[in-house]
């Protein structure tokens, strides 16, 4: 049962570092490549990051074959949401503690990956 669970988690963390990757990449592409706006630019790559993420973990981390995938989708959506916000106060909180801006996102990443797991096994996935 641990060993289970300790693979989902990897695969939950897989699934979000392709995520990052695709984020990462689509904003890159839209601001340097394309001079969009940098923050049209981010929420692009968030936006297509978080659809991605709840595809792959649908099918690969949680093998959800619930037929509500609409509903499914916008709690994945809403956790997503409640992870940014998340992770911009946490970045908030220890940045103006005099914590390295690049430090304080790392271990808001750390932290908010947790929330996401745990919101989305019981939240989203659960049935």
């Amino acid at each position: 049962m641990l060993l289970s669970h300790l693979l989902r988690l990897f695969k939950f963390g897989l699934v979000g570092l392709l995520g990052m990757l695709l984020d990462f990449g689509i904003t890159y592409s839209l601001k340097e490549k394309l001079r969009v706006n940098r923050f049209v630019a981010n929420a692009a790559g968030f936006s297509v990051a978080v659809v991605f993420n709840f595809f792959g973990n649908r099918a690969w981390t949680f093998a959800s074959e619930a037929p509500n995938v609409e509903g499914q989708l916008l709690r994945f959506v809403g956790v997503s949401l409640i992870g940014l916000l998340l992770n911009t106060g946490i970045v908030y909180f220890f940045n103006h503690r005099n914590v390295n801006f690049y430090l304080s996102k790392a271990l808001a990443i750390v932290l908010v990956f947790f929330w996401n797991y745990a919101a989305n096994s019981w939240f989203t996935f659960s049935g």
